[in-house]
């Protein structure tokens, strides 16, 4: 009995010492008020989840206060004790504490904060992504979701594209479908379901633009359809089941938002999608068009085809192709060109005249680009592109800040290069003996 009082009292004691107060400038968040608070607010937030009896946490309290004051009527400052509301910090992938995030413009898209943990540099870095979401605003770029209404006006809310499924039309669409189906079953009356439906209609319009249709989102009400609901065991709701063509459906399991819902749909359209394809630059629209629809594009330049003869040549494109395969959820373009056959474009990538093979990593909408400066092999390239998908690695300005003039050319055919054949010359006339030997 008196263990059962002392943790009572325990847990008493931290909910109402908690590392926050209603007295104090920083905006207590739970699963009620989050939603209405930060996500569907105009406001930039700074949000810690925070855990009562972590030590760090504890350190963190005072400056996380006075950063609080500081910023009062021109950032919001959160705090939520992630060890009480667990679902929330889970949600937001919180594996440790403290954890803070920066909600700005797309309030579905978080960032971490990596500063330090003193109230000047929250206040900066506060103060900087203050200023990159009004300069975002000024350009017309910004918005994110900013309000349900919002939203729903934009087309956020539309149920356009969320496919409406029965126990009729379930089977001919879905099962043998060669496209990948996230399919909800719900209830009409279910208030997480209610919750969800913004979220997933947001998410199967973007979902369905960025896969070309071949990820598809459907809703089954299971109160109406209760076969299906039978047939795959549904018990509670919302409750979400992945579909593929050849295996058994599996549940999925992560946060309810868009951006979670994009982010597991655009990881089951890469994992289904083929290597992207691996071209060769025998024209600009070849280039443009690539590189223009890509966040990246890699070029690589191969040494002249007389040096490396087929064999060798190939040997290269494996290399690339392997890396497509590899990094294919980046969606990233593959092309390649012969030494000297674009030589604007080498010069303007810092490449041209030596050290072939060489590839570069080109962000067309910057016109930026990076340098390997690895081997030209799995292992090189695999470092090279690993430190660019995380934001790691030297780049410059693309010479001239456009691409240069590309020229067109054929083809490779696959085959070993020829040497050009020379014109015959007839040296029957010349006597050889009037030459002076000196000169030879």
């Amino acid at each position: 009995l008196l263990f059962v009082v002392g943790t009572v009292s325990c847990t008493l004691f931290l909910a109402v010492n908690g590392l926050y107060s209603a007295s104090d400038d920083v905006i207590e968040l739970t699963p009620t008020n989050f939603n209405k608070e930060v996500i569907q607010s105009e406001s930039l937030w700074l949000v810690e989840f925070y855990a009562p009896w972590c030590g760090h946490c504890q350190r963190l309290t005072p400056e996380w206060k006075k950063a609080a004051t500081a910023l009062k009527g021109v950032v919001k400052v959160g705090a939520v004790d992630a060890d009480k509301h667990q679902s929330l910090g889970g949600q937001y992938g919180v594996r440790g504490f403290p954890t803070i995030k920066i909600f700005g413009a797309n309030k579905h898209k978080a960032e971490d904060y990596q500063g330090g943990r003193t109230s000047d540099a929250i206040v900066d870095a506060a103060l900087s992504a203050l200023r990159s979401l009004v300069k975002e605003r000024l350009s017309g770029r910004s918005g994110g979701y900013s309000s349900g209404k919002q939203s729903r006006e934009s087309g956020g809310g539309d149920k356009k594209d969320v496919i409406e499924l029965t126990d009729d039309s379930f089977d001919k669409n879905v099962i043998n479908s060669d496209d990948v189906w996230m399919v909800e079953f719900y209830a009409p009356w279910c208030g997480h379901c209610k919750n969800l439906e913004p979220e997933w209609a947001a998410a199967a319009t973007e979902v369905k633009e960025q896969t070309k249709g071949k990820v598809k989102l459907a809703a089954v009400d299971a109160t109406v359809n209760q076969m299906l609901a039978g047939r795959y065991g549904i018990r509670g709701f919302p409750t979400i089941k992945i579909f593929q063509k050849g295996e058994d459906p599996v549940d999925y399991d992560g946060g309810r938002t868009r951006s979670d819902i994009i982010a597991r749909a655009l990881d089951l359209f890469s994992d289904n999608a083929p290597p992207p394809e691996l071209l060769e630059i025998i024209s600009e629209d070849v280039l443009k068009s690539t590189c223009d629809a890509h966040q990246l594009c890699i070029i690589s330049v191969l040494p002249h085809i007389l040096d490396t003869g087929a064999s060798g040549r190939n040997s290269y494109l494996d290399v690339m192709l392997k890396m497509a395969e590899k990094y294919k959820k980046k969606m990233w373009g593959w092309l390649w060109t012969e030494a000297g056959a674009q030589s604007d474009l080498e010069s303007s990538l810092g490449i041209g005249g030596f050290g072939y093979p060489a590839m570069a990593a080109v962000n067309a909408r910057k016109m930026k680009f990076a340098l390997l400066k690895g081997s030209f092999s799995e292992q090189g390239i695999n470092e090279f592109l690993r430190e660019l998908s995380v934001g790691r690695g030297s780049t410059a300005p693309v010479g001239g800040g456009a691409f240069p003039k590309i020229h067109s050319v054929e083809p490779w055919d696959g085959k070993d290069g020829e040497l050009p054949v020379e014109d015959d010359i007839d040296l029957s006339d010349v006597d050889l003996d009037d030459w002076d030997k000196d000169e030879l």
